[in-house]
């Protein structure tokens, strides 16, 4: 049986109609579908910085007498200079701070020692009228504090004892190396300074001009952590 088709026309149209409306009520209902879970990320502040650790144990070192040398010179006659050596050189040195920041001697020389690379010169520098070894068996520098300066040099205050008389000076050291090897850590100073010996009632020849008063002393130190 055939409907007539103006019916069946207008029951399509109210399908679609119905149909319509449905899908426009289903895209303006609010939506139901869960929103993806997002992990808190941590607050971080602008301004967090990382600080640097720096250590200020103190290492000891332990002069190596073997490695480790003084040398003076001193302008003779007024022409050439004259050259000597302490080859017994011991104490200990205290470091600390990484990188380093302090530094602290007690640097102990034997006067007996002393060597020019002459006997009959040795002797007379061991007599009353330089260093009266029998008298004043050893020389000494303590520091007394210290000041980082630029790469790796320190200015050093401190007390050298010579011929019996203490007097305050200031040396700039500088570290020459630092290592670790088989024979354990070691680190290495050197300075470089000048005195007046009459000062420190070192006398003889400066009044005839015979050896100068002004003596340059190089101090040549390695070290082993103890």
């Amino acid at each position: 049986m055939f409907l007539p088709v103006t019916p069946v026309l207008t029951l399509a149209a109210t399908l679609i109609i119905m149909l319509a409306a449905n899908s426009q009520q289903n895209s303006n209902a609010p939506s139901t579908q869960t929103p993806p879970v997002v992990a808190p990320t941590p607050n971080a502040s602008p301004t967090q910085t990382i600080a640097k650790q720096t250590s200020s144990a103190a290492t000891a070192w332990k002069i190596d007498d073997t490695h480790s040398m003084g040398l003076f010179r001193v302008q003779h006659f007024g022409a050439g200079m004259f050259w000597g050596r302490f080859d017994g050189v011991t104490g200990t040195i205290s470091t600390s701070g990484t990188p380093m920041e302090t530094l602290a001697l007690n640097v102990v020389i034997d006067t007996n020692s002393v060597s020019s690379a002459n006997k009959d010169l040795d002797s007379h520098l061991r007599s009353p009228d330089f260093f009266s070894v029998k008298e004043f068996p050893e020389m000494s520098f303590v520091s007394t504090s210290s000041k980082k300066l630029e790469g790796n040099t320190w200015s050093v205050n401190g007390n050298l004892t010579m011929h019996g008389v203490t007097k305050p000076i200031t040396v700039n050291m500088e570290m020459t190396g630092q290592s670790e090897s088989a024979r354990g850590n070691k680190i290495g100073f050197e300075a470089v300074f000048t005195i007046d010996r009459s000062e420190f009632g070192m006398t003889y020849g400066i009044e005839k001009n015979a050896i100068g008063k002004s003596v340059r002393i190089i101090v040549a130190l390695e070290a082993t952590s103890s």
